[in-house]
């Protein structure tokens, strides 16, 4: 017993030697139990009600129309949004907590955002639920680039292994998508929605121009297509290090990030910026910034299926 006892001991102290974590590296708010509410009032032009927005940080109040900072080191934001555009406040909502167990999870819902201003508008956009690890640039002012308002991703310098999390999946009954923008006619998207789940591992610098680059260091990017059958607990899904472009799961959507698509992040100079995924670093590179990102539609901005939603709960690195 002494000799088996010495051995478990030794093997724990090379884990620690070694970096190892023996448990699972719960993300701060991760366990989505401590919310922030926001009750904004929107302009008389368009209804004048109060909204309650909710955001993933210390439990509190940030009340008012005006601009969300995270809060108590949360490094969560999502699309829960106030928007001045015109001098006209307007509130998107499409992140909620809920309930999951004993505890609370966060909602993520595709929905349509209607806004009717007496006399002048009536609009109705397509909205997705989406968390993510960064901070929303508020107030939105326009509908142009959506990523453009967005500072994705937190510096990060381990190498996990995978990304667990808990997670239920109700899929629109609809075959097809809509894209619907407000400014345009409502046109059908070929292919079922899905749920996107993404987890991207960076090395990132900026040049003296103040343009931010970066080398993809590691990938997890999955989807959902089917309704999942009640919660699915502590799924792990692994994180692939280096190239994945010849491995045999790979599809065109893991690769770098460009385009409609790109994301962006604040420089040195305070600008948001879109970050340059120039290539695939080596396997055993070490990552800068980690970017976390979930949504309840896939297709990008203005498109989905109204009824996608997608459930989250302790989200964690796996070390």
């Amino acid at each position: 017993m002494i000799k088996l006892n010495r051995r478990i001991l030794a093997i724990a102290m090379l884990a620690v030697s070694a970096g190892i974590n023996a448990e699972d590296e719960l993300l701060r708010y991760g366990d989505f139990e401590s919310w922030i509410t926001r009750r904004i009032k929107e302009s008389a032009l368009v209804g004048g009600n109060t909204q309650t927005l909710y955001e993933v940080g210390p439990k509190g109040a940030f009340d008012g129309a005006r601009a969300f900072t995270n809060q108590g080191g949360s490094p969560w934001a999502n699309s829960n949004v106030y928007a001045k555009v015109a001098g006209v406040v307007k509130t998107n909502i499409s992140v909620y907590p809920d309930r999951h167990g004993s505890g609370q999870c966060v909602k993520l819902s595709t929905h349509i955002v209607r806004c009717k201003a007496i006399g002048i508008v009536n609009i109705s956009v397509l909205a997705a639920g989406s968390i993510y690890t960064g901070t929303m640039l508020e107030p939105i002012t326009n509908s142009r680039n959506p990523m453009s308002k967005i500072n994705v991703g937190i510096p990060y310098t381990r190498r996990p292994r995978a990304v667990k999390f808990d997670y239920k999946y109700e899929a629109s009954k609809s075959d097809s998508r809509i894209k619907e923008t407000g400014f345009s006619k409502t046109r059908t998207v070929e292919g079922r929605d899905m749920a996107e789940c993404v987890c991207l591992l960076q090395k990132r610098w900026e040049d003296a121009d103040g343009n931010i680059h970066a080398l993809r260091v590691g990938t997890m990017r999955m989807r959902l297509s089917h309704s999942s059958d009640g919660w699915v607990e502590g799924r792990e899904f692994p994180i692939h290090y280096g190239d994945i472009t010849h491995e045999s799961f790979y599809r065109d959507w893991m690769g770098l990030v460009a385009g409609e698509r790109q994301y962006y992040a604040l420089n040195s100079r305070g600008k948001n910026v879109p970050i340059i995924e120039e290539g695939w670093a080596s396997r055993d590179e070490t990552p800068t910034h980690l970017i976390l990102k979930f949504d309840s539609s896939y297709g990008g901005a203005y498109i989905g299926a109204v009824g996608n939603t997608l459930w989250l709960d302790n989200i964690k690195m796996v070390h």
